[in-house]
């Protein structure tokens, strides 16, 4: 049965069960024993990715034993189906590395609830070669994004990363026109929790977040478009950054913004690229 000390409310309202298996069987079997869910729906599950045993993902109707720790993701996240058009969206590749353009409402990799529906899966199928991440983009966010053709490349990009060697700049629509060029700086709480949160004063072990808005555009509708300088690589920070200055994306509801469609989207967009191949030292410069 349902473990209900293990089932969390916060698991209930995104469909997560944390389930003791109380019989041995394939993972349909004993999951149309103690749940109310059909066969179809539990291969679709596997299927996503959404079913775990012992921690591990299952990619398959695995035997599962008594005793056995199974998590189901019964809501799994959606997100855009392969429409069949990433060569488009493809804007270099060599033995290295690719350059794609991603589009909003599309993780760059799995999530934890599903291993299909993402841009290297799509890539990857598109190039046919496994491809591994280097940096990311929010689900709502689009623009350019690396992905390595070699963990040699992957590891090299990676530490010029942390050496802060590669030049990001992202162009952001925002509420309101108060905004100045000019470094910006706060401090972000080191939690795993979104939407993240920020101070303009230094806390204690909280990470340093700067970001350089280069220029401003003031449009109609009280909004600016402004374009930015990436120095630091904080999950969410440009959305916490301009939320915290009381000018947030447009779209972006989890830091202020009025809630505008109901894809994921926000009016964010990695524009430009500038890095040396750490490999062959070859310069590369991507601009949308």
């Amino acid at each position: 049965m349902i473990s209900n000390s293990m089932q969390s409310a916060r698991g209930f309202e995104y469909g997560v069960r944390h389930i003791i298996s109380p019989q041995s069987g394939a993972v349909c079997d004993v999951l149309l024993g103690i749940s109310d869910l059909d066969r179809d729906y539990i291969q679709f599950l596997l299927d996503l990715g959404s079913i775990y045993l012992n921690h591990n993902r299952l990619k398959e109707n695995s035997s599962v034993s008594v005793g056995d720790y199974l998590r189901v993701h019964t809501k799994p996240r959606r997100f855009l189906a392969d429409d069949g058009k990433w060569n488009e969206r493809i804007l270099f590749h060599n033995e290295h590395f690719v350059v794609a353009r991603k589009i909003s409402g599309l993780p760059v990799h799995a999530s934890v609830d599903n291993q299909k529906e993402h841009l290297q899966r799509y890539l990857e199928n598109t190039l046919n070669c496994s491809l591994y991440g280097t940096h990311r983009l929010d689900v709502p966010t689009k623009g350019l994004i690396v992905y390595a053709k070699t963990t040699e490349f992957q590891t090299a990009f990676n530490k010029m990363l942390i050496a802060r060697e590669i030049t990001k700049i992202y162009r952001a629509l925002v509420q309101g026109q108060g905004l100045a060029t000019g470094l910006l700086t706060h401090y972000m709480e080191p939690s795993p929790r979104a939407p993240k949160k920020v101070s303009r004063e230094s806390q204690e072990g909280w990470q340093d977040c700067v970001l350089e808005i280069l220029d401003i555009d003031l449009k109609e509708e009280n909004r600016s478009e402004v374009r930015i300088h990436l120095h630091t690589g904080r999950t969410h920070q440009i959305r916490a950054q301009l939320g915290c200055e009381g000018h947030p994306i447009i779209g972006d509801h989890a830091y202020g913004a009025v809630k505008l469609w109901e894809e994921e989207r926000i009016e964010l967009e990695a524009c430009e690229l500038r890095f040396t191949n750490p490999l062959t030292g070859e310069p590369h410069h991507f601009q949308i």
